[in-house]
């Protein structure tokens, strides 16, 4: 009887995002070394970049002062000038979906042709 993917490939995936999640928090620059800016397409970056676990932190770097200000459900989040130095430091505390948008640009312009926008939903991390 030869090894199958089928059962044992779904076990092994199992096993492996399981083994994931025990880890520690991490910190994640969005954009990368890129950062937080107008023209780069955050929603690919975070299926790259994903998946994110409560108690990960999300840091969005900009030139401050900038024509940016950032928001999760409609809410503001960040100021023109918080994304300076080590950036402005989101924690995922909760396990439900954040929407991150740019709240600048005529008829939301930054957001919608400026790509900037995208959610995250955090995992529960496993504890044993």
């Amino acid at each position: 009887m030869g090894f199958s993917y089928g059962s044992h490939g779904f076990i092994l995936i199992l096993v492996a995002v399981s083994l994931l999640a025990l880890g520690e928090a991490k910190t994640v620059v969005v954009g990368g070394s890129q950062g937080w800016r107008y023209g780069f397409n955050y929603t690919d970056w975070t299926l790259k970049n994903g998946p994110f676990y409560i108690k990960d932190t999300l840091v969005f770097k900009y030139d401050p002062p900038s024509n940016t200000m950032l928001m999760t459900r409609a809410k503001l989040v960040a100021n023109p000038t918080q994304g300076g130095g080590e950036g402005f430091k989101f924690v995922l505390n909760q396990w439900r979906p954040h929407y991150f948008a740019c709240g600048q640009g005529a008829n939301s312009s930054h957001c919608n042709q400026g790509l900037m926008k995208f959610f995250a939903v955090p995992w529960p991390r496993w504890h044993f």
